[in-house]
């Protein structure tokens, strides 16, 4: 697990706090801790739990993801597959039946892309080098 960047995490709070036109105080309110608690997180003199992150995301109305990427806990494709899933999951024109196929097939394109991923280098190096014999001995002698 990466190391907690507050420094950023609490500008990016700040921030968000700001364009949802909440004080302090109400931000604080909202997401159930003290003024001053959220005051330390905003300048990165503090270091918010992930069920903290949780409260202050629900209470600015963002993905909780976003604000865990942000403090280092989640890296930016986990939180990519997270919110596809979130997004899968609250569609409200599928059924529960068709979301769960929905993942497993989302589930094993991301298995099979990691396991080509995974055997690329290997494979491309063998066949460049047979190719590159195979290529050699194939061409007639040129005059």
């Amino acid at each position: 697990m990466a190391s907690l960047n507050v420094g950023n995490l609490g500008e990016y709070l700040r921030e968000q706090r700001r364009q949802a036109q909440l004080s302090l105080r109400q931000l604080a309110e909202a997401a159930g801790v003290s003024n001053p608690y959220l005051s330390q997180i905003e300048r990165g003199l503090r270091k918010p739990s992930a069920d903290i992150l949780q409260q202050l995301a629900k209470a600015l109305r963002i993905s909780a993801e976003t604000l865990y990427v942000q403090a280092g806990i989640l890296d930016e494709r986990d939180r990519d597959e997270v919110e596809t899933r979130a997004v899968i999951l609250s569609d409200p024109s599928i059924n529960e039946r068709q979301k769960q196929v929905l993942l497993q097939i989302y589930d094993a394109f991301r298995k099979e892309n990691a396991l080509e991923a995974d055997e690329a280098p290997g494979a491309d190096a063998d066949a460049s080098a047979n190719a590159g014999a195979g290529d050699d001995a194939a061409m007639p002698p040129t005059n």
